[in-house]
């Protein structure tokens, strides 16, 4: 058979029901036979997968997927109902899993398909062309799994003729350049020698079609021990995992390479007319999706796909005639639905759920008990979480996922939130991949519990940071993940690395952590104390150090501390209230923003964040910016200025829109460029004003066509679209929405 088959797994159920052995052996690591017998158990439902992994090395790992159409899922299931014994007999996980790098990646995949398909045969393609066909998989859907529900007169004539086939294949190319194969031959071989011994004849074997011929040959015993001498040998665990229709279509890895598992299932699970049953489930999900499908779309789109499947010479209508007719018909030609019907039934979100009391590290069943606790179901699907940190239940939710990230387990990842950016508000992007049980067996080294493995990978990385900026990220993750005992532990780490560390740089990286990680302990009841006392430390050396430092930069030193000049005023209008601590961060500034030897792009930057925060006024910036851009300034450095001062942060370009004598000085200045100089700062320009909203391009546009203004100074008239000063009247009217936006009533007879 053919892993992942519809038709091959309802013909191995024909052909079982047909010889009812006494013994069925599996093509499967054989270190699973213990877990087999879950396979019955209510709770298992596919996709699942076997997970083998080195005991010393958990990401060195292996999966065996299984979907309900896989012939070996059938086969397992058939002799679990019929009470024969049922054995795995490929070659033992503990051999692959110890085998090269090269040998690793075979071992990912029990068919052996995962080579370098350059060197190898692929045994159905050759196959499908000797029949005349240009697509194996066409040719395989039309031979097997395309076949109808109607079962053959003799179950096993199907078996016959493709064993028959891969016989030829295999005298004529041998191993196909799939050399670990032989290997696993030898010992599957082996198992079927001793089932035979046990059984007799009332043996079934389920297998992959290219091993038959090998497993067919006659050897002696002898000669399959002498391939097996010597295998390289590691202790290995082996449970049942989830798994997902989504993880099965892809090719890398063991992925299987199943483009269309959805489809698969519902052939397989379609008791009849499984066309009309497919289009039947494509119109519901266009009409969720307030798609207007009738029951007239239905039946026309059955037509045609049938229509299609008779000029192709085809026994029945396959995906591509499935879905050629839902875009007709369905979708209007249109490739946007048709996408979402790929995606949602094609492929599926479909998730695989294994029993309770199935193997596990003590980890992952301690996560299994806090995903049960806090209603966190893993699912196949990205979903967006809010999560409200008032509420009990949402906090215990954000611990969680923040302690999975310290360990590695990206179940979920922060996104910007649609409502409310308060630190009260979490935004997470869930989405739980198979692949993330092989992170929690590696994270089991830290502990058996999420906060013990968290607790313990954080200590061990504070003692290993070698800088600043990783500890003080560290300390926010620790906060954020409410690991109050290893913070500790950070605290401390952080407390040596600030005493020692004298770049500004470094200190100027490590500053906004801990802003933040002050903001979150108001709302996660946590002590920050200590982290207040380093952050206060962190500023006033940064306030020391930060002008000298920015003296003689080149342009990339200067835009990169361009960044870290950002990141310290957020950061330091995160701390705790400070007269003082403002004032000499003014001074700083202002000390920027005089300075000749900055770099421009540090001196407008201190001027545009002066001017932001009201401790510069509108006359001296235009005298800031008169100088910057004066005939003996370089335009190079010019350039420079201007991106600092209106370029980059949010809004940038709106005080040229509100200050026409700024926009003035930068027209005259970029008019006034040399025809020589200009393409040198035109890159640096076209940077600075490519960033604006096309609002505000436009609007720049239009004033720039109009022309300078009558006066030096705002006109009497004012600019077009603005009035010529303030009218309060009208600014007082937006108060009460912003008060209760804030949440809070507006005080009677407040000034305004």
């Amino acid at each position: 058979m053919r892993h992942h088959g519809p038709g091959s797994a309802r013909g191995v159920r024909g052909a079982l029901d047909a010889a009812r052995p006494a013994c069925v052996l599996i093509e499967g690591p054989p270190e699973a036979d213990g877990l087999l017998a879950l396979a019955a158990d209510e709770e298992m439902r596919p996709p699942v997968a076997l997970l083998a992994h080195a005991v010393d090395d958990p990401g060195r790992a292996a999966f065996w997927p299984f979907a309900e159409f896989s012939p070996e899922w059938v086969a397992i299931r058939w002799a679990l109902s019929h009470r024969a014994t049922v054995r795995f007999i490929d070659l033992p996980a503990a051999h692959s899993l110890a085998a090269t790098a090269t040998e690793a990646a075979d071992a990912t995949d029990p068919t052996g398909g995962e080579a370098d398909e350059g060197l190898r045969i692929d045994p159905i393609g050759e196959l499908a062309r000797t029949a005349g066909y240009d697509d194996p998989e066409r040719w395989w859907e039309d031979v097997i799994e395309l076949r109808g529900t109607t079962a053959p007169a003799d179950p096993a004539a199907p078996f016959a003729a493709v064993a028959e086939a891969m016989g030829a294949l295999r005298e004529a190319h041998g191993d196909g350049g799939h050399a670990r194969d032989l290997i696993r031959e030898a010992y599957m071989r082996l198992q079927l020698r001793g089932a035979r011994k046990e059984f007799g004849d009332s043996v079934a074997v389920v297998c992959g079609a290219w091993h038959v011929p090998a497993l067919a040959r006659k050897t002696t015993v002898g000669a399959d021990r002498a391939l097996l001498k010597g295998l390289p040998k590691v202790k290995t665990e082996m449970t049942w995992v989830p798994w997902t229709h989504r993880r099965l279509a892809r090719r890398s890895g063991y992925g299987a390479g199943i483009d269309a598992p959805g489809w698969y299932g519902h052939l397989f699970a379609a008791p009849d007319r499984p066309v009309e049953r497919w289009m039947t489930k494509v119109a519901g999900l266009l009409r969720e999706e307030d798609w207007i499908v009738s029951s007239a779309h239905v039946i026309e789109a059955v037509r045609l796909a049938e229509t299609l499947a008779t000029m192709r010479g085809r026994p029945l209508a396959g995906l591509g005639e499935t879905t050629d007719a839902v875009r007709a018909v369905m979708c209007d030609g249109s490739d946007i639905p048709l996408d979402l019907v790929r995606d949602r039934l094609v492929v599926g979100d479909v998730l695989g759920e294994v029993p309770a009391d199935a193997p596990a590290v003590p980890l992952q069943r301690d996560l299994a008990r806090l995903q049960r606790g806090l209603r966190l179901k893993p699912e196949a699907q990205e979903r967006e979480l809010e999560l409200d940190l008032r509420k009990e239940n949402d906090a215990a939710r954000s611990r969680l996922l923040h302690r999975l990230r310290l360990l590695g387990i990206g179940w979920g990842e922060p996104v910007a939130g649609r409502g409310s950016t308060g630190t009260f508000r979490e935004s997470w992007r869930l989405r739980w991949e198979p692949e993330l049980h092989v992170r929690v067996a590696e994270a089991g080294v830290w502990g058996t519990t999420v906060d013990s493995a968290a607790t313990a990978k954080a200590e061990a990385r504070a003692l290993e940071a070698t800088t600043l900026a990783e500890v003080t990220a560290l300390a926010e993750q620790c906060l954020l993940a409410g690991l109050g005992e290893a913070l500790t532990v950070v605290m401390t780490a952080l407390a040596d690395r600030a005493a020692l560390d004298s770049d500004v740089g470094h200190l100027a990286q490590a500053l906004p952590a801990l802003a933040r990680s002050l903001r979150y302990g108001d709302v996660r009841a946590t002590d920050t104390a200590a982290l207040g006392e380093v952050a206060a430390g962190l500023a006033e050396r940064i306030c020391v150090g930060l002008p000298p430092a920015c003296a003689g930069l080149d342009a990339d030193a200067a835009a990169e501390m361009r960044g870290h000049l950002d990141a310290v005023h957020g950061a330091l209008g995160l701390l705790p209230d400070s007269t003082e601590r403002t004032d000499r961060w003014t001074g700083v500034l202002r000390k920027l923003a005089d300075r000749d030897t900055v770099p421009g792009i540090l001196r407008g930057r201190a001027a545009r964040l002066l001017l932001d925060e009201g401790h510069l006024d509108e006359d001296e910036a235009a005298r800031l910016m008169g100088l910057a851009l004066s005939p003996g300034t370089a335009p190079a450095d010019a350039a420079a200025w201007i991106e600092g001062f209106v370029g980059g942060a949010a809004g940038g370009g709106m005080i040229l829109v509100h200050d026409e004598r700024l926009l003035t000085l930068v027209d005259d200045w970029l008019t006034g460029v040399p025809g020589d100089t200009f393409t040198d700062v035109l890159p640096l320009l076209r940077r600075t004003f490519s960033a604006y909203e096309p609002g505000v391009r436009r609007t720049l546009g239009e004033l720039v066509a109009r022309g300078p203004s009558a006066t030096a100074s705002r006109p009497e008239a004012g600019t077009p679209g603005f009035a010529a000063s303030l009218d309060e009247e009208r600014a007082d009217g937006v108060l009460p929405v912003l008060h209760l936006l804030l949440g809070h009533d507006e005080p009677e007879g407040a000034a305004r």
